[in-house]
């Protein structure tokens, strides 16, 4: 195919559908390959295509209850609107000034030239703290959060699904006890407000609330502390690009187009699951009903026939790669908690650099092993 030509996708009908596909050298997108008795899609136009085609491959892949990201069809679309009402602009314009306290404590404790880990130290802490500010949960509990994120990155590493399910219940007792603990003294919490809601006229279930509490913390907790390593260890790698988000420092949405591009680059979010409902072929290949799918962001947000428009996949160009960036999903899972997640790394990032000249490496960052991405270790230091 050459530049700008289709690709042929069949739907969940069996129709023959067009994607757009960004063509610069004139190839075709990379083929799907075999993992694990499964398959990965790794070119951008595939995985657009499979995530915004529910009824071909499906999201309902865990054992556990999953609100609304484990959900197919109108199920998903129910919950998925309860889950949205929870990340309006009037809910974060709400959080932002507790958002912008924990980051201004936390930077302010990093002294002029100490060196720091940006994920470890000052990620994980950030994310910790932010989400217990937001869902109401008492201070008394960060350390058990952090100690429970460390267990649970070595379980994920492991790759033993024992250990895994054994993190992942020990996550669903905690946050039944959160739930249990009742009304804050300083009054309603997020948490009081999801176990007391109704969907439809009907009160959430225990089950329910307990699911869509560990869908807003369980992962994200690991994910803002990556994304916090990628940030800024690409700040002090990359001088222009430190320049550049300096520049828009004051400007909401040229700073989150900014970490966007930048966690494209360099993404975090390396997969989600799905399984193919019915026999279908992806590009050349034929994928069984069953089978299960990878769709890999972090290489179709480096797919040199989307976004290498001649100086490479790692050029920085947040408006140009902007409508194409996969950081955050595509179709209807598309992450709901988009708003929550930029608002956090944009309070942070910018607390950063008003509190800073300069952020500079301080040592040789270490990167996560999969299935995990970024970095599991980023030494830095700011210059006041």
């Amino acid at each position: 195919m050459g530049r700008g030509a289709p690709l042929l996708w069949k739907d969940h009908r069996g129709r023959e559908q067009k994607v757009s596909v960004h063509q610069t050298g004139g190839g075709c997108p990379a083929a799907p390959r075999q993992v694990d008795g499964g398959w990965a899609l790794t070119s951008h136009a595939h995985v657009v295509g499979a995530a915004e085609d529910p009824e071909t491959f499906s999201s309902a892949v865990s054992r556990h209850l999953q609100i609304p990201n484990g959900l197919d069809g109108s199920e998903h679309a129910r919950w998925r609107r309860f889950v949205e009402s929870w990340f309006t602009l009037e809910r974060m314009a709400d959080v932002e000034p507790v958002l912008r306290a924990v980051a201004q404590d936390l930077v302010e404790e990093l002294a002029d030239g100490a060196v720091f880990d940006a994920v470890q130290h000052l990620g994980s802490r950030y994310a910790v703290r932010a989400t217990c500010e937001w869902l109401g949960w008492p201070s008394s509990v960060e350390d058990e959060l952090l100690e429970w994120m460390a267990r649970n990155v070595e379980a994920t590493r492991s790759g033993d699904h024992t250990r895994t399910a054994a993190v992942a219940d020990e996550f669903d007792r905690f946050i039944t006890r959160m739930v249990e603990a009742g009304p804050a003294a300083h009054g309603l919490r997020v948490t009081d407000e999801v176990a007391a809601a109704t969907v439809d006229g009907a009160v959430v279930g225990h089950d329910e609330v307990v699911s869509i509490l560990r869908n807003w913390t369980a992962g994200d907790l690991s994910s803002v502390a990556l994304c916090v390593g990628v940030v800024l260890q690409t700040l002090a790698d990359r001088p222009e690009v430190q320049a550049e988000c300096r520049r828009r420092v004051d400007d909401d949405s040229g700073l989150d187009r900014a970490i966007d591009e930048i966690l494209r680059i360099d993404d975090p979010f390396v997969v989600n699951r799905r399984v193919a409902t019915r026999d279908v072929r992806v590009g050349e290949t034929a994928i069984a009903a069953g089978s299960r799918v990878l769709l890999d962001w972090t290489a179709a947000n480096r797919d040199p026939e989307r976004f290498d428009s001649g100086s490479g996949v790692d050029e920085f160009a947040p408006e140009a790669n902007a409508e194409h960036n996969l950081v955050y999903g595509r179709g209807p899972h598309v992450c709901p908690g988009r708003p929550l997640a930029s608002l956090e790394l944009r309070t942070l990032l910018r607390a950063v650099l008003r509190a800073s000249t300069q952020v500079e490496r301080a040592g040789e960052p270490v990167r996560s092993l999969p299935p995990l991405g970024g970095w599991a270790s980023a030494p830095l230091r700011l210059r006041r």
